[in-house]
């Protein structure tokens, strides 16, 4: 039998709520890439804040002791 390991998506310690850092680990890339759509998105598409607001609330954090 073989035990699954499957990974979190969890907010890392970051610039404002680490959700970019989060994604960033979750995806195994920078997360620098996800701040820089987070950015490109705002003139492109509207406001991509809702969505980052969203993630705040919903991903629980890495580390507890903040």
């Amino acid at each position: 039998m073989s035990m699954t390991h499957y990974k979190k998506l969890r907010r890392q310690r970051g610039i404002i709520a680490g959700v970019c850092g989060g994604l960033g680990e979750f995806f195994g890339i920078s997360p620098w890439f996800f701040r820089f759509i987070f950015l490109a998105l705002i003139p492109l598409a509207g406001s991509p804040i809702i969505p980052y607001i969203i993630l705040w609330i919903f991903v629980p954090p890495k580390h507890r002791g903040w």
